[in-house]
């Protein structure tokens, strides 16, 4: 008699999620043109054009800015959890595979820098061990892991320190050289020294932005986090009220964090007390509404029909989320780049060709899931993994 093997089923909504997330981050990278910020001279364009540059800029940031990536960083925790309690239910431990699976993220993680400097796998790859070390804990020990990551606890640090010591400077990474060196390979140099750039200079000028913007706790807060998420089973239909209360409390914290991050400079003159606090009050106002972009998809997926049919429509992208991550990039340094067409043109233009990007990914993900389980990118790291 064939044993059942036990495991969670896949959850459609978080990758609804994910299929929401790498469009919105492909939309910021492209208006951005993928960290190459270089865009031609806009004295002679018409007015209606630096109007929709302004707003599409703007507007975009505004939603998406912090907040996509927060909301992949939150599925990657959850994704742990599923592959960790699956293996549980197995008798397996899965804690030392997945040091091997964060090594080979590493490596991903630094193939996708070769064409794009503003890339987090190496970072996931690097914080991933806290789901290592936490993963055993009790669920309400993890809770206060979380939140205390998420409370930039540098920040409040420095913050202390610069009330208590008018003497007191906070630490600066001189990153600037290292930005100098990437943008000039963005703007001169061919394939394989962009590549060579891109893997030194550029990766630790982007470990540093991360370090330097509260980065580094975020994701860690983020990944446990989501870890919880699993271990509560909240993404299932019946938990629509907890996401709901969530909802509630976001929308209650969000304006008031967002306002005073905007407002505190007029106030806050010491630099060793404005950056950490600009930065605490920028990460938990970005928390609090992309909590509320969750929080509207599950509503919106869960209750509503027309709403399900339409965000069920990102399943195949977001089943795909790695792939079209890391090729994401690829095509965008090949578009901006001087190694490839080094195309110059505005915030308005790029957005459309983020739009492309998205839909011929979108194209290939409905060919895709329909002949293979897994992504291919995502495919080579499940077998790599299990080596």
């Amino acid at each position: 008699m064939t044993e059942t093997i036990k495991k969670h089923a896949r959850v459609d909504v978080a990758d609804v999620l994910r299929g929401f997330a790498v469009l919105a981050i492909i939309l910021l990278h492209s208006i951005e043109h993928f960290n190459f910020y270089s865009f031609p001279p806009t004295d002679g364009q018409p007015a209606w054009l630096n109007f929709t540059d302004k707003a599409i800029w703007n507007g975009l940031f505004f939603a998406f800015g912090g907040k996509a990536y927060a909301i992949f960083a939150l599925l990657f925790g959850f994704s742990f959890f599923i592959q960790h309690d699956n293996q549980r239910m197995r008798g397996n431990d899965f804690r030392l595979r997945f040091c091997w699976r964060l090594l080979l993220l590493f490596v991903i993680g630094n193939f996708n820098a070769c064409f794009f400097t503003g890339e987090v796998l190496v970072l996931y790859a690097l914080v991933g061990i806290v789901l290592v070390l936490t993963c055993k804990l009790p669920t309400r020990m993890v809770a206060v892991l979380s939140a205390v990551c998420l409370l930039q606890p540098v920040c409040l640090y420095q913050i202390a320190r610069a009330l208590c010591s008018e003497g007191y400077q906070i630490p600066v990474i001189n990153s600037g050289p290292l930005w100098a060196e990437a943008f000039r390979v963005q703007t001169e140099g061919n394939l394989l020294e962009t590549i060579r750039v891109n893997l030194w200079e550029g990766q630790l000028a982007s470990l540093a932005w991360a370090w330097e913007h509260g980065r580094f706790f975020q994701t860690a807060g983020l990944f446990m986090a989501g870890m919880l998420i699993g271990r509560q089973g909240w993404f299932g239909r019946q938990y629509l009220w907890v996401w709901q209360r969530v909802l509630a409390v976001a929308l209650i914290c969000f304006f008031p964090l967002y306002g005073l991050n905007n407002m505190i400079g007029n106030y806050v003159t010491n630099p060793n007390i404005l950056t950490p606090l600009g930065i605490l009050l920028s990460s938990l106002a970005n928390l609090s509404f992309m909590l509320i972009l969750v929080c509207g998809v599950i509503t919106g997926y869960y209750c509503t029909n027309r709403i399900s049919r339409m965000l069920g429509a990102l399943i195949p992208y977001g089943k795909l989320s790695m792939t079209n991550y890391v090729t994401q990039g690829i095509i965008g340094s090949a578009i901006f780049y001087h190694w490839g067409l080094y195309a110059r043109m505005g915030i308005t233009p790029s957005v459309f060709v983020g739009v492309a990007i998205f839909v011929v990914q979108y194209i290939f993900c409905r060919y895709w899931v329909g002949k293979h389980g897994h992504g291919p990118l995502e495919y080579i790291w499940k077998r790599a993994t299990w080596i």
